[in-house]
């Protein structure tokens, strides 16, 4: 099963992808690739940080799942390798989403928004994110909103970060048990 977490900016993604993976044993979280700058306090293993040269070769043998430029920098995932039989996660951006949707069907694409635009202008300023960016992802988030609800299976509005994780697992074993049975 391939899960897409996707949704705007500041909304908790990547908090919630790693309480998922760190819960549930069956999951397997493809890191993504981008050229933005490591922000401060960011972890390492975040993303895998590299050039826009070395991006766009991988972009030139074919070697993303699905990739997209995202205010000036480049974010893409790269094609799965082996994942020992388990579930792959991807926290991706609205027009990954798309693309993957695209290639198969099958993906679940859990949207997640942020409880209000005030909250999601907050969290984005508590990563540390700067004022200029912080606007470009307000103003991002309003055009990939329709889409990304309009793409969904399942959208969920982070308003409580554990309450959004126990959503998720549960919606996680539904499509679990909906492919079995």
């Amino acid at each position: 099963m391939i899960l897409v977490v996707s949704g705007p900016g500041g909304v908790g993604k990547g908090t919630i992808v790693k309480a998922l993976v760190e819960h549930d044993p069956q999951l397997w979280l493809s890191r993504s690739w981008t050229t933005r700058d490591q922000r401060d306090g960011e972890a390492d293993n975040a993303y895998f940080f590299t050039s826009r040269d070395a991006f766009e070769e991988r972009i030139a043998t074919g070697g993303f799942l699905e990739w997209t430029e995202f205010l000036g920098n480049y974010y893409g995932t790269p094609n799965p390798e082996s994942t020992d039989g388990r579930d792959v996660v991807l926290e991706i951006e609205v027009d990954g989403a798309q693309q993957v949707k695209l290639l198969d069907p099958h993906t679940i694409l859990i949207f997640v928004l942020p409880p209000s635009r005030a909250e999601q202008e907050r969290r984005l300023r508590g990563r540390g994110d700067p004022d200029q960016k912080v606007e470009e992802r307000l103003k991002k988030a309003e055009d990939e909103e329709p889409i990304g609800m309009q793409l969904a299976d399942y959208v969920v509005i982070n308003d409580d970060l554990q309450t959004t994780i126990d959503d998720l697992l549960h919606i996680i074993d539904e499509c679990r048990n909906k492919v079995g049975g």
